[in-house]
């Protein structure tokens, strides 16, 4: 126990909760109300009737919405009983309520999670009782002409609490404290506002009621528990029907893509990795003819089984994208993991026997699976879902039934020749246009060569960056030609319109299709690393890395580049500009690995031309 006990104190959320139990039950000690052992029968019967209404409302706690909110109305008794009788006699209350728990809840809860509980209620309590006192607010019977004290005690206790629960929440996540407070508030103003209205209304209560009113106002509160737990069974139901693919088990495509985004704001906010990994079952169609759509659907099902037996015990989100696709998610998974969990799933799925497979070529159920893990260069669910597609269907050229990783795959040399022919020609409709345009993005290409090598890129990435740089300002060809061509200062609707190219250069690739890994490259080659760029403010790691690169080599070659009417910098006065502007403008690391490129290569072609 001991040495558990030094593990868990390391972590940070668990050393705040250990000061916070310690503080909280030092005040609970100062402030316990000793005149309790010295009350009447009568007056016993009270206090053991209102641990008894704490503990119903304990253990009928219900779920709200969002997932794994839970919400309880014993609050509303303590706070009626330290408006009646006072603060030490509610911590009373509070701290024999608190050791019937224990009991009711050792094989649940641990020890020190019940302390911490009790502290953080000993410290709302006591906060209400300050700030009730300090309102004007009297013990004992309702005054309507306190009523201001009243909302305020309450409001403290509320308020104490968010700030108990945001502060433990910002240790542990390093999600932003103003995300975690507005989110707490958002969810839980309906649980304070009740808590606020049944504390007032049983203070009422128990002036002319006593024990009837408490009665009363505990089955009140049992009752619309009792309906919220329903409401959220119904309501759960109802979002399951939504989010399940009925033929499968599984999740479906909407629910999928929306976790994605959700995961994918985790990675940046939280620093969590995860891995996706696309799965396809092979040759499905072959199945589908040989025996029906009815028996294909059997298949699909038993397959969705599998899977989903799979990812439970790792909770893994699991979801049916479409056919015979599926995808995975697999949160805090790095790459080697990922890869082993697919693989085994893989084997498991080729072992497990299934009537009719003899159809297949492998004579098994098999699929074939790319993966990938999200990185700095990845910035939306459309991007991650295409790269680990292009990884499948790698795994599907090569034989079928294997799981290959984005990135590591082998890209044929003709098939980036082929697509650089292709490009080009696009590019080519500039020479009639604007050659300006034409002859900058071939230097930038250039550059983009030279600059793969440099960082030592994959062949994925090799072959976006070299492409992404040839078409980044496809988008331009949609600019009016004297607007490309003006030689005087451009207007500011001018200038807003000469912005907007990055987007329909987006807009031209999506319209192909064929292309759309360069997407990030063509929309956000003007983001800056400080978040004054366009088009959306993007900022530091929020810009795929690719496009910060780009950023520096487009930078460069429009400064070093002699137009008609324009200044044109030497080599050295541009190295000077990106080095002013590293850590505004253009990512730090990036610019260091481009200055050095040029300035080697300036040194050893000391003939070469500045101003091509």
């Amino acid at each position: 126990m001991l040495h558990n006990f030094k593990l868990q104190l390391r972590q940070p959320g668990f050393i705040y909760a250990l000061l916070v139990s310690l503080v909280g039950f030092a005040l609970f000690v100062w402030n316990f109300d000793k005149t309790l052992f010295s009350k009447s029968p009568s007056d016993w019967v009270m206090f053991y009737a209102f641990i008894a209404s704490v503990l119903l409302l304990q253990c009928f706690m219900f779920r709200v919405p969002p997932e794994g909110n839970y919400e309880s109305m014993d609050s509303a008794v303590l706070m009626a009983v330290l408006f009646v009788y006072g603060g030490g006699y509610a911590l009373s209350v509070l701290f024999i309520s608190s050791i019937v728990l224990v009991f009711i809840d050792k094989n649940t809860t641990t020890l020190w999670k019940h302390l911490l509980n009790f502290s953080a209620y000993t410290m709302m309590l006591l906060g209400a009782e300050a700030f009730f006192h300090f309102s004007g607010g009297h013990t004992g019977i309702f005054e309507l002409n306190h009523l201001f004290a009243y909302i305020a005690s309450l409001s403290m206790y509320s308020l104490i609490n968010v700030i108990f629960m945001s502060c433990y929440f910002f240790i542990v996540s390093k999600v932003k404290l103003h995300d975690i407070v507005v989110g707490f508030v958002k969810d839980a103003i309906f649980a304070y506002v009740s808590t606020m209205l049944l504390s007032l209304v049983l203070v009422m209560l128990l002036e002319k009621n006593g024990f009837f009113g408490l009665l009363l106002i505990s089955a009140i509160t049992l009752l619309l528990s009792f309906s919220f737990k329903k409401l959220y069974l119904i309501y759960n139901q109802v979002t399951e029907k939504a989010n399940i693919d009925q033929r499968t088990g599984l999740y479906n495509h909407s629910y999928f893509e929306e976790k994605l985004d959700e995961y994918i704001k985790q990675y940046r906010s939280q620093e969590r990795t995860f891995s996706l990994a696309m799965l396809d079952l092979d040759d499905f169609k072959k199945y589908n003819d040989a025996y029906g759509h009815p028996e294909g659907d059997k298949l699909l099902s038993f397959f969705g089984n599998l899977v989903k037996k799979e990812c439970e015990p790792h909770q893994f989100l699991a979801a049916r994208y479409g056919g015979e696709e599926f995808a995975i998610i697999m949160p805090d998974y790095t790459l080697d993991q990922a890869k082993g969990f697919i693989n085994g799933l893989r084997k498991l799925v080729n072992h497990t026997p299934y009537d009719g497979v003899d159809v297949f070529p492998h004579g098994c159920i098999s699929f074939s699976a790319g993966l990938l893990e999200i990185n700095k260069d990845h910035y939306d669910k459309s991007q991650l879902v295409d790269a680990a597609d292009r990884a499948l269907y790698l795994a599907k050229s090569k034989g079928k039934n294997m799981v290959s990783i984005y990135g590591e795959q082998d890209a044929p040399p003709q098939r980036l020749e082929y697509d650089i022919h292709e490009l080009e020609q696009q590019v080519k409709i500039f020479l009639s246009k604007d050659i300006y345009t034409y002859k900058h993005s071939k230097r930038v290409y250039s550059y983009a060569v030279d600059m793969a090598e440099v960082l030592q890129l994959n062949e994925e990435d090799r072959r976006t960056l070299i492409l992404g740089a040839l078409i980044h300002d496809i988008g331009k060809l949609e600019i009016p030609r004297d607007v490309l061509n003006k030689k005087t200062k451009l207007t500011p609707d001018e200038w807003e319109m000469v912005k907007k190219h990055v987007l329909w250069g987006k807009e031209i690739v999506l319209a192909t299709g064929k292309y759309k890994e360069l997407i990030p490259l063509i929309e956000l080659h003007h983001e800056r690393y400080d978040g004054k760029g366009y088009p959306h403010g993007l900022k530091e790691n929020e810009i795929p890395r690719l496009a910060r690169m780009l950023c520096i080599i487009d930078s460069f070659d429009a400064m070093t580049t002699e137009r008609p009417y324009q200044a044109t910098k030497s080599y050295e006065e541009a190295l000077n500009e990106i080095r002013r502007c590293t850590g505004s403008q253009f990512d730090p690391e990036l610019a260091g690995y481009f200055i050095a490129y040029i300035e080697k290569k300036y040194t050893i072609d000391t003939s070469r031309v500045l101003t091509s």
